[in-house]
């Protein structure tokens, strides 16, 4: 009989379990470390485990058990919530019987399982740098936003002078000029030199900038209260500085990595400009190289969320938004969505008839973004880039319209 192995993840040790034929054969617990880790394949190897279930799929040790040689699904922590209760009439919870039920999962239900299979070396980096480079967004917004608001409280002008205020040249310009009475020497000569010196390319004269500062409403802060929002403002401005620059170094080694990725070239031409490279490179990050991943096109259109959930349930039928989805794929596929509607053909009269239809703008999206899922899944297995000339549908269209 096959034995399954069930390890519930933790941060510094790991509670695992090896079932044969439903009957415990071994129970135990293995540290969070390359001792731990080592011991816990070994020991899994000479038991003869072939399966293993766990509620990630990914990290270090995900990665050695598949090192390992070992066969590894990835339970989400909702469905082994779900499945408690097959196993123990009283509900309850524990790390070694959560090890007991992953284990049992992986020997009864393993064909309802998505058996995890490792990218290449090079998806792997595209994938470490594009979100990497979403997250360090998610943390310049929040603190740009809370620069933004402390200006409001007691210098609005500075927040509005500059289309962005976290732009190189804004925050160079707060790092200058924190408070209004670091500002109050600032003339046209000045501000033309400080434009000068840092490359402003924002089309607007340094009159025009000054207006913009000195037409906000004026602040009434005291020079205690003063000193310490000048304070505030600088270390803000200290914070979020290396942020943008590290957002933009990424997205500089993300163009590198996808130019080097032998997938870039399959979906290039469904982008007008050469020169995009986020949304393909998280659109390869995202699929991933292992094509046996998404079997079918709907398989693809499920896990980008770009296909409504049935309910039913007696008389009542209805479609919902997708939730469960991998996001990042979803919002790539919408990013495409939204810009080949603006210059191709085909993609122009899908969204165009789905909004005649009464779709909203997110719902034409989706319904476009299902109908390109269509066109990438096929690009995709086939390893072949995007021909409009191969583009059954873009070809009737043209046929119709000529």
């Amino acid at each position: 009989m096959t034995r399954t192995a069930g390890v519930d993840w933790a941060s510094e040790a790991h509670e695992v379990c090896v079932v044969e034929d439903g009957e415990v054969i071994h129970r135990g617990e293995v540290l969070h470390d390359e001792r731990g880790i080592a011991s816990l394949c070994d020991r899994l190897e000479v038991l003869g485990v072939e399966r293993v279930a766990i509620e990630r799929p990914d990290g270090v040790l995900v990665e050695r058990l598949l090192g390992a040689g070992l066969e590894v699904l990835a339970i989400h922590p909702n469905q082994l919530a779900a499945s408690r209760a097959r196993y123990a009439i009283a509900r309850g919870k524990s790390d070694r019987f959560d090890a007991f039920v992953l284990a049992e999962l992986a020997r009864t239900d393993s064909h309802r399982f998505e058996a995890l299979r490792p990218n290449s070396d090079q998806t792997k980096a595209l994938r470490a740098l594009t979100r990497s480079r979403e997250e360090l967004i998610a943390t310049r917004v929040e603190i740009a936003n809370q620069l933004r608001c402390h200006l409001e409280g007691f210098w609005p002008g500075a927040a509005r002078v500059f289309s962005s205020i976290d732009s190189p040249i804004a925050l160079a310009f707060l790092e200058r000029y924190p408070t209004p009475a670091d500002a109050r020497g600032l003339g046209e000569k000045r501000m033309d030199a400080f434009l000068a010196r840092h490359g402003y390319s924002g089309g607007k004269t340094a009159p025009e900038l000054l207006a913009r500062l000195r037409s906000a409403p004026v602040g009434t802060a005291g020079q205690a209260e003063l000193m310490a929002k000048r304070t505030v403002v600088l270390g803000l401005v200290s914070a979020l500085s290396p942020i943008v620059a590290q957002v933009n170094e990424l997205g500089r080694q993300i163009r590198e990595a996808l130019a080097a990725h032998p997938d870039a070239a399959i979906f290039a031409p469904l982008f007008r400009s050469s020169t995009t490279a986020i949304c393909p490179a998280t659109l390869i990050a995202e699929l991933g190289d292992v094509r046996e991943r998404y079997p079918t096109e709907a398989a693809l259109a499920a896990d980008a969320g770009q296909c409504p959930v049935a309910v039913e349930s007696g008389k009542r039928k209805v479609a919902s938004f997708r939730r469960a989805c991998d996001k990042r794929l979803r919002d790539a596929i919408a990013i495409l969505a939204d810009s080949t509607r603006r210059w191709h053909p085909w993609a122009s009269e899908v969204y165009r008839r789905a909004r005649e239809r009464g779709q909203t703008h997110p719902h034409a999206l989706r319904t476009l973004g299902r109908a390109w899922v269509r066109v990438l899944w096929r690009c995709w297995v086939d390893r072949v880039p995007y021909d409009p000339r191969l583009h059954g549908n873009l070809r009737r269209l043209e046929i119709e319209e000529g």
